[in-house]
């Protein structure tokens, strides 16, 4: 005996309004679900679209107005001016004197000193001239081989081993003489003195000139010591 269901109790029967609610609910929870993600994507377009305007906004360039120069003041008048009638006397007056003269007038002559140049130009020392002095004829070069040849090397210099290059200056005078002879870089007391010895012992040089006139001329010159 086959057991059959009420027809209360099977369900088979409404199956298929079961599944046309769930498909009108299915769709309709679709079509919501697309509204709400079309409406969020239009507000961040409008966000975006006002950043881009704001980004955009040219902000004006402001310049600050220099302040206008002031205009010069006028000029003090520190020169007071009284103004007088006509028939008041003034006391200060200028008075010219006639300054022109004639075939009588007197002169009178005023003699002025004049210093003496060529005391000047003999006192002053010149260490470039237009002649420059010239020894037996030649340059300062044959003066340094002449003291080279008459140097004598101390003993005390020799026995201690002392050797170098003293520097001597000196001042070939307007006749010729060397003088102020003096050590201006030195190496020993011994050395010096032998070099100063020889250099004062010069014969007269052919003197330098300057504008045609004998003037004093300054040289220095090195004097090696050598030990052999």
């Amino acid at each position: 005996m086959e057991l059959k269901k009420a027809d209360k109790v099977n369900l088979e029967k409404r199956s298929s309004i079961f599944f046309e609610i769930g498909l009108v609910v299915a769709i309709s929870l679709i079509l919501i679900a697309f509204e709400w993600t079309s409406s969020g994507f239009k507000e961040n377009e409008y966000d975006t679209n006002q950043a881009e305007q704001a980004e955009q906004e040219i902000i004006p360039i402001t310049r600050q107005e220099k302040p206008k120069p002031k205009p010069p003041e006028p000029p003090k008048v520190t020169e007071i001016l009284q103004i007088v009638k006509n028939d008041v006397n003034l006391q200060d007056e200028l008075q010219l004197n006639d300054l022109e003269a004639d075939i009588n007038t007197e002169v009178k002559e005023i003699d002025y000193e004049v210093a003496d140049e060529s005391d000047d130009a003999g006192s002053e020392i010149f260490f470039i001239v237009e002649d420059m002095p010239s020894f037996q004829g030649k340059g300062v070069d044959a003066f340094r081989t002449w003291v080279a040849k008459r140097l004598k090397y101390p003993e005390i210099a020799a026995e201690n081993g002392i050797s170098g290059r003293v520097y001597v200056q000196f001042v070939v005078e307007p006749n010729g003489v060397v003088d102020n002879v003096k050590v201006v870089r030195g190496v020993d007391p011994a050395l010096d003195a032998e070099a100063i010895r020889v250099v004062k012992s010069s014969p007269k040089w052919k003197p330098g000139k300057q504008r045609g006139k004998a003037v004093r001329v300054a040289y220095t010159i090195p004097i090696v010591f050598v030990l052999q």
